[in-house]
Parts: C-alpha cells; sequence; structure tokens
C-alpha cells in the first residue's frame, strides 16, 4: 500500500474585496465583485510535513453573474465568428464583452439538476460555425445544436437539436472530448456512476458530408470495458508509452497499439470516486506523468505522484493530498492565471452535489487556484460565498485583455470570473 501524505490546507477569509452592483437580463439577483486573491495558510496535520505553503501573491478577480438555475456545464467559444470569446452554459451563450443572456436550448430540469451534464463545443457540419454538442444524466441521446449562424443569432433564435445517437446508455455522470487516437478528431468518452455499466468510447468518424447541413461526422461506438466503470474519468498517457489511457474511479484502462480493434488492458490501481476530469500531467518534471484527483463527492483534492511502471505494468503512485478544507472538487482546470508561463490548478466545491447529501454539502460555494513549486503548493482564494463549480470548469480570455479568465456553471449560478490586471 503506498503511503498517504495527509497535508490540510485552511481557508483563510477574503482579503481585500470591494463589491458593486450590476444588472443583469433574466436574472434574479445582481452581483459584481473585485476580489484580490490572497494565498492561504496550509498547516501541518497528521504529522506529515504540508504540500502547501503560504506565499502571498495578489490576483484580481471581478465576477460576472450571468444566471441562477441547476445548469451545471459550461464552455468557452467565439460562437458570432467576431474574433471574441463567449461563454456558453446550458440554456443561454453570453456574447462577448456584455455577457448579455441570449438563448441556445431548451433543458428540462429533473431531480435538483437539468437534463443535461456537460457544454462541448465543435462545428459538426463543417460549416465555419461552432455547435454544441450535449449528453444527459438519464435520457440516453447524444445530441448536437446547430449554431443559427448571423441572423438567427441576431435575432435570438433557440439552436436546432440534432439526435446524434442513441447510445441505449443512462446513468451518464459526465463526458469529455479528446482525441485518443490522434487523428486531429476529438472523440466522445462517457463516464457512469454504476460501476456494472460498460465503459464506452464514441470515435468521431469523418463521414464525408460538406453540405453544411448534416453532421459531418459519424459516431462509432467502442466498449473498451464490458463491466468497467465508475465515478471519475480522466485521459493521458499514465504509462509513457506515447499512448492515451483512460483513467476511471477505480484504475485505468491501457491503450493498446490499435485502439478501435485491440483489447484494452485494465489496471485496478486505484479506488476512489474521482472528480471529472481527473487531470493527467508531468507536475514535477521528472518525465513520468502523474494525476490531480479530486473526491468528487467528499473532501480531498490530491497529487497522485507517478513514480514508475511496476513489473506487472501497474503504476507505483505516491499519493499525496493537496487540500482537505472544502469538499466535492467534482471538477478540476488547468491554466495559466498569473502569466508565469506555469499552469495553475483550478477547483472548488461542487455546490449541492446530490441535493446537499454529500459531506460538506450544506457548506458554502468557493473556488481556488493552486501553484505547485518543487513539491510545494501554494493556494489562491479566487471566490467564497458565491462562486461555486459544477461538472465543467472553462478557462478562456473573455473579455481580451490577453490574461485567462474563468468560467462557471452549478447551482450556486453560472459565473464570468474575470482575471484583471494587477
Amino acid at each position: 500500500m503506498n503511503k498517504i501524505h495527509s497535508t490540510r490546507c485552511n481557508d483563510p477569509s477574503l482579503q481585500n474585496a470591494e463589491s458593486s452592483s450590476k444588472r443583469l437580463a433574466r436574472t434574479a439577483f445582481a452581483l459584481a465583485l473585485s476580489i484580490t486573491a490572497n494565498f492561504g495558510l496550509c498547516d501541518r496535520s497528521f504529522g506529515e510535513d504540508p504540500l502547501c505553503k503560504p506565499k502571498d501573491l495578489a490576483l484580481r478577480w471581478q465576477i460576472e453573474p450571468l444566471a441562477l438555475d441547476a445548469n451545471e456545464g459550461c464552455a468557452i467559444g467565439d460562437v458570432d465568428g467576431d474574433g471574441k470569446a463567449d461563454v456558453i452554459a446550458g440554456r443561454n451563450w453570453y456574447p462577448s464583452p456584455s455577457l448579455t443572456p441570449r438563448p441556445l436550448r431548451t433543458i428540462e430540469d429533473w431531480n435538483g439538476y437539468v437534463q443535461s451534464n456537460g457544454d462541448f463545443l465543435m462545428d459538426v457540419n463543417k460549416d465555419g460555425r461552432v455547435d454544441v454538442i450535449a449528453g444527459s444524466f438519464v435520457p440516453t441521446e447524444i445530441a448536437w445544436y446547430e449554431n443559427p449562424g448571423a441572423e438567427g443569432l441576431r435575432l435570438g433564435r433557440t439552436w436546432t437539436r440534432h439526435a446524434w445517437v442513441d447510445t441505449k446508455a443512462s446513468e451518464n455522470e459526465a463526458q469529455l472530448m479528446h482525441d485518443i487516437d490522434k487523428d486531429g478528431i476529438p472523440d466522445w468518452i462517457v463516464n457512469s456512476w454504476n460501476s456494472k455499466n460498460p465503459m464506452t468510447i464514441w470515435r468521431l468518424v469523418d463521414n464525408g458530408n460538406k453540405d453544411g447541413k448534416a453532421a459531418s461526422y459519424t459516431l462509432e461506438q467502442k466498449v473498451i470495458g464490458r463491466s468497467g466503470n465508475q465515478h471519475g474519468m480522466g485521459v493521458g498517457d499514465i504509462n509513457g508509452d506515447g499512448r492515451i489511457d483512460v483513467l476511471l474511479g477505480h484504475g485505468w484502462y491501457e491503450q493498446p497499439e490499435k485502439p478501435w480493434e485491440g483489447e484494452w488492458k485494465f489496471h485496478a490501481d486505484w479506488n476512489i470516486q474521482g472528480s471529472i476530469p481527473m487531470i493527467v500531467v508531468d507536475l514535477d518534471k521528472d518525465g513520468k506523468n502523474d494525476i490531480i484527483v479530486g473526491q468528487g463527492h467528499d473532501y480531498g483534492l490530491y497529487w497522485w505522484r507517478n513514480n514508475g511502471n511496476k513489473p506487472d505494468g501497474s503504476i507505483d503512485l505516491q499519493r499525496n493530498l493537496i487540500d482537505n478544507g472544502f469538499s466535492q472538487p467534482h471538477a478540476i482546470a488547468m491554466a495559466d492565471l498569473d502569466g508565469d508561463g506555469k499552469d495553475e490548478i483550478i477547483t472548488g466545491k461542487r455546490y449541492y452535489a446530490h441535493n446537499g447529501g454529500d459531506p460538506g454539502g450544506q457548506d458554502m460555494p468557493e473556488i481556488h487556484a493552486y501553484s505547485y513549486v518543487d513539491g510545494q503548493f501554494t493556494k489562491s482564494v479566487i471566490e467564497r460565498g458565491h462562486v461555486g463549480v459544477g461538472l465543467q470548469i472553462a478557462t478562456g480570455d473573455i473579455n481580451g485583455d490577453g490574461r485567462t479568465d474563468i468560467a462557471v456553471a452549478g447551482k450556486s449560478g453560472t459565473y464570468a470570473l474575470l482575471n484583471l490586471p494587477k
């Protein structure tokens, strides 16, 4: 059993926070905050040396509330072709720079959630405009929503829904889009919370259609595990063979030489109700990809350091606790927030996941950034008390100032977090 390094990061109260108001159409609240985020202190606990340490680094954030509903998916991309990064989140899209909500699609409410578990952007019909791909928790169809073009966007038309494929599979926790076979086309990877459900990748294949109307890609199913699923998913080369593997909550599938024909070997190297995504990244720059993972419905954000392959093909992982000061780090992203050329880890509390029934489920929402330097982490509070995360964290330059901004959508609301110059 690998030793678990337990280090706790205590969260400080926000400092130097200034609030201002902003009227928002189609929302029942107004809030704008300009926040200077300071790194929190990390106390030693359980007799272990802490992985994080105090470091004073100011990141100033302007918090723009966009909507309040149960949608938990979001993306950033240029919807209207004006060269600016817009926010896409569930029922609406929000053009930059105004971020005024515009209709996109209708989504039914369901049991404290909405029947959508993510937004993914792609020009599905090759008409030069970005479309939205979405799946659902219970419904079994993968659908794409067609961008109506300049006039349709101007008039606020709802995007046409196209059923792409009926997967016949329910109990879907979330999806990822990633180019598994490195053919230049992203594939659709589905995670189920039911461990008995098959683990499936839907390969996107160019079907040659170029009429700008029907989908230019066909979905082909590849089951990589007949009964081998569990909450949590990530993609990346974890064993150093140059091929993209698939990580789940209870282990990982090793990609064979021919991913669509060969057998994917399963390695039960861990068991966790993991985040989506589980980030595969060489954090310590030792030439081996590590894993950043959160307990999706409990306390704990971890760095699993990769110490190399074992003779049986499994991975020797050293599990290090980064933070357990908040629960439900269900979504994780990495991006360079401070412009130093190094990516920060971005995560936070998935507010009211399982309708508040998880450990810490009734606590306030919060979102943080973590920097890694030489085996240590520093923690920066982006916002506490209003902004949490849902199923996706999107990053991009929303306001066009050259800095990386953040978009999140969850039950605490949909927000654009604008990263302002110091």
